[in-house]
């Protein structure tokens, strides 16, 4: 893609995934397997797309989300789903992508079996990419989310998380899991989004909202109309 042309939010992903990029090939020189976590939603489409195009030992490189709904992966609210149709194309189909669901009807019934496929993984993460909802929320992290104290505060890797504004029930990984990555980022779309961001930099209560909870650690923001 020619970066003179392309529309703001198309080259924010691009210098996204060329930022991703260079993270993973920086661990990868030093260790034998290296971990991104990824955010689902709209935002991170154009993204994903513009990492797949990265030139990469895909093999060697672990992916997990951030969060997901509990539904089937064939669901079209399935974050899994989306790295699959956007991420895992071309050479990056060889990464080995972790899902956060199971066969289990309920996210209670299967986080013992989603922590042990997260414990397996390289920790610390080379990268986790963060998304930011309008009400401040990140991964499952909710701010009316009946789990929010436990999943800001509990050391377990991942937490099952139901939301009344939310129609489906939620896995998530806790606030300490996803700070245990030698990078952050935030991405992040729109002037409302700015908004919000500006809002959480000027208080510290990440139970009012809880982007709050990673603006202590280095977070890089790429952000775009």
């Amino acid at each position: 893609m020619n970066h003179l042309d392309a529309k703001p939010r198309e080259q924010l992903a691009e210098h996204l995934a060329e930022a991703t990029g260079e993270a993973l090939r920086q661990d990868l020189a030093r260790q034998e397997r290296a971990l991104l976590v990824l955010s689902g939603g709209s935002t991170p489409v154009p993204f994903l797309q513009a990492l797949a195009r990265q030139q990469l030992p895909w093999e060697r490189v672990e992916v997990t989300l951030a969060d997901e709904r509990w539904v089937r992966e064939t669901d079209e609210a399935s974050n899994a789903r989306l790295v699959r149709l956007h991420l895992l194309t071309g050479s990056a189909a060889a990464a080995n992508f972790v899902s956060l669901t199971t066969d289990d009807e309920t996210p209670e019934q299967g986080v013992e079996a989603v922590t042990r496929r997260i414990e397996a993984l390289s920790w610390p993460a080379s990268l986790v990419v963060l998304g930011m909802g309008s009400d401040g929320h990140t991964a499952s992290l909710f701010p009316d989310s009946r789990e929010l104290e436990l999943g800001l505060t509990t050391d377990a890797p991942v937490l099952a998380a139901r939301t009344p504004s939310q129609p489906q029930p939620r896995i998530t990984l806790s606030a300490d899991r996803l700070h245990q990555a030698r990078r952050h980022v935030l991405h992040i779309t729109g002037d409302d989004k700015r908004s919000v961001l500006a809002r959480a930099m000027s208080g510290d209560d990440s139970r009012e909202l809880p982007i709050r909870a990673f603006l202590s650690c280095p977070l890089a923001i790429y952000w775009a109309p």
